[in-house]
Formats: structure tokens, sequence, C-alpha cells
């Protein structure tokens, strides 16, 4: 991880120490990080596409990149701008597939913190962020594996191979509806899940 910025402020300074933490394996402060901002970028993204369901698959599809991505994260800026930003560019590549949908161009923030927008890094991760993003996938399989086995199959297929609501219907040989009702209940035990650990780590 690169030096952490003087101008940072106090809350961008402890996720600078959880998103550590984290990038070193530790299963609460990955939890943490997603029960401190989990309602904020919920809201915000209910507010662009304003379909609950939608926005909560939304929000664990931005925090499943952003953790994906954790090693990309850099503390010129505030952990929670970088965040933010994963969670609008990833709801307007939602809605711009879905035709006649547009944004709702002031629900996406510019940042959080007033610190300047940022984009993901490119270029092909070397072999020591290759080995950072496989732990970190196994970071994240370690929650999931506390579901039941039929919600752990079908977060596999969303969030982890990225697969649509039709493609896991005629994989699993379920109705698409079934599919749908199923994640959504994923979804709530999921952040139900999170909520817990994160109570028992304060305690």
């Amino acid at each position: 991880m690169e030096e952490l910025q003087d101008h940072l402020s106090d809350k961008a300074r402890h996720d600078y120490d959880l998103v550590q933490a984290a990038l070193e394996g530790d299963e609460n402060a990955f939890a943490r990080l997603l029960a401190r901002y989990k309602d904020a970028i919920f809201f915000m993204l209910l507010k662009m596409v304003n379909n609950k369901s939608d926005a909560e698959d939304l929000t664990l599809e931005a925090f499943g990149k952003a953790f994906k991505n954790l090693h990309q994260y850099s503390p010129n800026y505030a952990f929670s701008t970088w965040l933010f930003k994963i969670a609008s560019n990833n709801c307007i590549d939602f809605l711009r597939k879905r035709k006649g949908i547009t944004v709702n161009i002031e629900a996406t923030p510019d940042n959080n913190e007033g610190e300047t927008p940022v984009k993901l890094r490119s270029g092909d991760p070397d072999p020591e962020e290759r080995l950072i993003r496989k732990q970190k996938a196994i970071l994240m399989r370690k929650v999931v594996r506390k579901l039941k086995p039929r919600y752990q199959t079908l977060v596999e297929y969303r969030y982890f191979r990225e697969m649509s609501y039709e493609e896991i219907a005629v994989e699993l040989k379920l109705p698409l509806g079934t599919v749908k009702a199923q994640l959504f209940r994923a979804r709530e035990m999921l952040f139900k899940l999170i909520e817990t650990t994160e109570m028992g780590d304060k305690e």
C-alpha cells in the first residue's frame, strides 16, 4: 500500500487501517467496511434506479468489485470516494443496458468527501496483485460459506461468475422468478450475517 496522505480525515484514516487489515486477511475488517458504507451506497443507488431490489443487488455488486480490486486503492483519496465512484459507475453501466432507462445525474456524487473523482487503475495485474486478488476471493468466500448451500450457489453464480439472472435460471433449471426471489433472500441473509459479524467484533 502507498503512504497515507496527511490531508485525509480521521474517518478516512480509519478506513485506510481497515483496508490494510482486510488486505492482510482480516475477515472482520472486510465486514466492518461493508457495514460502514452499505446503507449510504444502497440509498444512493436507490435514488438512481428507483427500485429496491435492483439497488440491493447493485450494492452487493459494488462491494464485490471494490473488494476484488482492493489492492488498487490508493490513499491519495478517501476509501469512501473510491467506493462511491465504483458504485455509481457500476450503476450507470447497469442503467445503460436497460433500454429506455435514464440516469439520475443528481444522485451520482462526484465525490464523497470533496476529493477529485477517481478511476480503477488499468493494466494487467502483476504476480503480487494476482496473489492479493486470490486472497480477497478466499476471504469473501469465507463469508459466503456461512450461508445455506442453495444461497451459496446463487451468490457464487451472480457475484463471483457475474452471470445474469437468465443464465442462472438456465444453469440451475429454475424459473426466472424463483432465481430472483432466492437471490433477494440471499442478499438479506448476507447483510444480516455481516451485521452480526460487525456487532461481534465490537463486543
